[in-house]
C-alpha cells in the first residue's frame, strides 16, 4: 500500500521536524519539483480559461475578518490575533476576504463580469495535533484559490466551467474521483442564519449538477458557513476519504462588502479551488502514482547514463542539453555502479538516456523508457516536448 508519510520521505518529497512544529512539513528538492510543475500547470490552466492572477498578503486584521464573516463562524478554526502597535492581525484561514477588496479596489460594471481572479497562496488553519498527518492534514496551507465575480444570471454558467477546469485538471493529473457531494449548511451558529440565501444556492447547484448529469449525495452540516458547495472527494490506499476540489456558491460576503457593479447589482461570488492545497493533492499523487509520476511532473525527467567513465564527457555534454531544453535531468556516472544498478537505482525517471561509444561518437543517448520499452536515439528537444503539461 502507498502511504505518501513512508514514500513521501523515502522519494525525498517532503520531510518535518520538531523545531520547526506539528502540521508544518518542508519540502525537499523533489517535492518542489513535483509542487512548481503542478503549480505552473494550474497557473496556466486558468490563464487559458479567462482568469488574472493576484497576489496577497497572508495576513490581515482581525476586522477583515469580522466583515467577511469568519470571526462570527470560523474562529475556533484560526490562528489567534497577533497585536501589533495597538492593532491586531490574524493569519488568514482563507483567501476570498482579500479578493473580495480587489475586486472593490477599482469601479465595475456589467461589462466586467464574470471577473475571474486567482491565486496559489498561503492561508493557516488552527488544526488539534492529532488530526495531523503527512502533507494530507497541514496547518500551514497553500492553496489553489479562486474566485468569479459574476452577476446573478450568471452564476450556474460559472459553476459549471469551474467544474470543467476541476474535471480536465483531475484527468491530466490522473485523479479518480471517489464522489461528489452537495455539501449542504446545518444548524447552529456556524452557519450564516439565513434560510432564504441558502435555499437560492442550493437550488443553483442541484441545478448545475443536473444539467451535467453528475450523480452525488448530499450531507448536512458540511457546507461553508456563507453557502453551500459541490465537493470532489478522494480516498486514500486505507478508504479514508477527504476533500480536494470544490465550488461554492456565496450571496453572503458580497453583501458584507458591499460589492456592486455600475447600474446598482451586486454580484455573485463563486469560490473554486481547481487542485485544493498543493499539500493534500501531492499527498495523494504520491499514493496514486506511487513515485512513479507523469514524464510532466516527475522531480527529475531524465536521467543520463554514461557506459562507462570514456563516454562522460559525452553524456556531460547530453545532460546539458537537457537542461536547456527544459528537463529537469541529472548524470549518473559510471563509478556510481554498473548500468544495471544505476538503471535500477532510477526506476522511478521516466526517461534513461544510456550514452556508450556508439552514442558518444553519434553526440546522442539511446533512450530507455521507465517501464523498460526501448525508444532508440530520440532528440532531446522531442523528450523536452513530451515532458510538458499542455503537448
Amino acid at each position: 500500500m502507498n502511504d505518501h508519510r513512508r514514500l513521501g520521505r523515502e522519494l525525498g518529497i517532503f520531510d518535518t521536524d520538531p523545531l520547526i512544529g506539528s502540521g508544518l512539513p518542508y519540502w525537499l528538492p523533489a517535492g518542489a519539483a513535483v509542487r512548481k510543475a503542478i503549480e505552473g500547470y494550474v497557473y496556466e490552466l486558468e490563464r487559458r480559461n479567462g482568469y488574472q492572477h493576484v497576489n496577497s498578503p497572508v495576513l490581515g486584521k482581525r476586522e477583515l475578518y469580522e466583515r467577511s464573516g469568519h470571526w462570527a463562524h470560523y474562529a475556533e478554526d484560526m490562528w489567534p490575533p497577533m497585536r501589533v502597535g495597538g492593532e491586531e492581525f490574524v493569519l488568514r484561514p482563507s483567501l476570498c476576504p482579500h479578493h473580495a477588496l480587489i475586486c472593490r479596489s477599482r469601479p465595475r460594471s456589467h461589462r466586467d463580469l464574470p471577473l475571474r481572479i486567482a491565486e496559489l497562496g498561503g492561508m493557516y488553519r488552527s488544526e488539534p495535533s492529532g488530526v495531523l498527518g503527512g502533507l494530507s492534514r497541514v496547518r500551514a496551507i497553500q492553496l489553489n484559490d479562486g474566485h468569479v465575480f459574476c452577476a446573478p444570471e450568471q452564476a450556474a454558467r460559472e459553476v459549471s466551467a469551474a467544474l470543467d477546469l476541476i474535471e480536465a485538471a483531475h484527468d491530466r493529473l490522473g485523479i479518480q474521483a471517489a464522489r461528489y457531494r452537495l455539501s449542504l449548511g446545518g444548524e447552529g451558529a456556524k452557519f450564516v442564519d439565513d434560510p432564504a440565501m441558502w435555499a437560492r444556492s442550493e437550488s443553483l447547484l442541484r441545478e448545475v449538477l443536473a444539467e451535467r448529469g453528475r450523480a452525488y449525495d448530499e450531507e448536512h452540516g458540511e457546507g461553508a458557513f456563507y453557502g453551500p458547495k459541490i465537493d470532489i472527494q478522494i480516498t486514500d490506499p486505507a478508504g479514508r476519504e477527504s476533500t480536494l476540489s470544490t465550488v461554492q456558491v456565496d450571496y453572503f460576503q458580497p453583501e458584507r462588502f458591499d460589492l456592486r457593479y455600475a447600474g446598482g447589482g451586486r454580484p455573485v461570488m463563486v469560490h473554486r479551488s481547481v487542485v485544493g492545497g498543493i499539500e493534500r493533492l501531492v499527498a495523494h499523487l504520491v499514493e496514486v502514482h506511487g513515485g512513479a509520476f507523469p514524464a510532466w511532473m516527475a522531480p527529475v525527467q531524465a536521467v543520463v547514463l554514461p557506459l562507462s567513465d570514456a563516454e562522460r564527457p559525452a553524456a556531460d555534454e547530453v545532460l546539458r542539453r537537457c537542461l536547456a531544453a527544459g528537463l529537469r535531468a541529472e548524470l549518473a556516472p559510471a563509478d556510481r555502479g554498473s548500468l544495471g544498478a544505476r538503471i535500477r537505482a532510477h526506476r522511478l525517471v521516466p526517461y534513461q538516456l544510456v550514452v556508450g561509444p556508439r552514442e558518444a561518437a553519434s553526440g546522442g543517448a539511446s533512450v530507455r523508457m521507465r517501464d523498460g520499452s526501448q525508444a532508440g536515439e530520440v532528440p532531446v528537444e522531442q523528450l523536452a516536448a513530451r515532458s510538458r503539461p499542455f503537448g
